[in-house]
């Protein structure tokens, strides 16, 4: 199906002449609260907006595994159009459940694991490969990018030192989401996550790692750094925690900011990327794990006003209810875009 809008600057997305253009509620499916806090999120940012609306999405999907892609691109459109109060995201589950069985079942599910998948899903989509030959054959590599690489992806960088013989190594790993630990206090900020996620961790005992100069397994120390920063960066309280065998949920305040975020003292000196960041979503959690429910809070890229989104309903909040103790998934947007 082609969605024949040609909007692609951003200024038109003004023009739009419906009532409430971004402010569409989304059913519950039973149980599915997890999946429309998700999907209001997305559907809020306007890079990725624009990238639908424009029509550009069409001819870099791969339609063979494009589906639920397609399904998405039709229902950031209907989002848009705002000419309902609420639409369904039947058709969108219904596809997405078909290539990810797990999240067929209309129940309850993890909402950064279902983020996770669903950024994945649209990066197969649309991603463009270098092709190769291979022994005359032309052949797809497993990377590539796309408009989910392009605005999400990030690189941590791990550097390893060998406590015994001093060698350090690097280990690159890619990232769309940052699950950031949550320090055991009442309260905390966001930046207190991030000291603890940037802070050097020793390896020992059965956490050695291999040194090849030593040819053996050597205690270490690890410190990461971001050699890549996303226009779009993800961060996921784990709030969620093992303790004696047992999973709770940890209720600890974690207090964020909305603009100018710093994330210099966590970006190595070689990577020229923006380091300050807004606050543009919220996907919060309420409740406890067997009985929570999942609402986002997205800022409107036109009226700049913050909204709440619970299911079908669409509320305008104030800026000081966008500061929650339920806050689970967070999305900043660089201010240098």
């Amino acid at each position: 199906m082609a969605w024949k809008w040609k909007y692609s600057p951003k200024e038109q997305l003004e023009d739009m002449s419906s009532l409430h253009p971004g402010l569409t509620g989304l059913q519950n499916l039973e149980n599915t609260c997890y999946m429309n806090a998700v999907l209001q999120c997305l559907c809020s940012l306007t890079p990725l907006v624009q990238y639908f609306l424009s029509g550009k999405w069409n001819p870099a999907l791969h339609q063979e595994i494009g589906e639920s892609a397609t399904a998405f691109g039709c229902l950031v459109s209907d989002m848009w159009l705002g000419e309902f109060d609420f639409v369904s995201p039947e058709a969108f589950h219904s596809v997405f459940g078909k290539r990810h069985p797990a999240f067929s079942s209309k129940t309850q599910h993890d909402a950064q694991e279902f983020l996770i998948c669903v950024l994945d899903d649209l990066h197969e989509a649309f991603k463009q490969v270098r092709a190769h030959s291979a022994a005359g054959a032309s052949t797809r590599s497993s990377s590539g990018t796309s408009i989910i690489t392009h605005l999400f992806e990030g690189q941590l960088s791990y550097a390893i030192r060998c406590l015994t013989c001093k060698a350090l190594s690097d280990k690159p790993e890619s990232f769309t989401v940052l699950s950031l630990p949550i320090p055991s206090t009442r309260v905390c900020s966001l930046q207190d996550c991030l000291e603890c996620f940037f802070q050097p961790d020793t390896l020992t005992r059965n956490n050695q790692i291999y040194c090849h100069w030593c040819g053996s397994n050597q205690d270490a120390t690890v410190t990461a750094s971001i050699t890549k920063a996303p226009q779009i960066i993800i961060f996921h309280l784990k709030r969620f925690a093992w303790q004696d065998k047992n999973r709770r949920k940890l209720s600890t305040t974690v207090c964020y900011p909305f603009s100018d975020l710093d994330l210099s003292p966590y970006i190595s000196p070689s990577c020229n990327n923006n380091t300050e960041y807004s606050l543009c979503a919220v996907v919060n959690h309420a409740g406890d794990l067997d009985y929570g429910h999942y609402t986002a809070f997205c800022k409107h890229s036109i009226t700049q006003h913050w909204y709440s989104f619970d299911d079908a309903q669409v509320t305008k909040i104030p800026d000081s209810a966008v500061q929650a103790d339920t806050a689970y998934l967070l999305f900043y947007i660089s201010q240098g875009y």
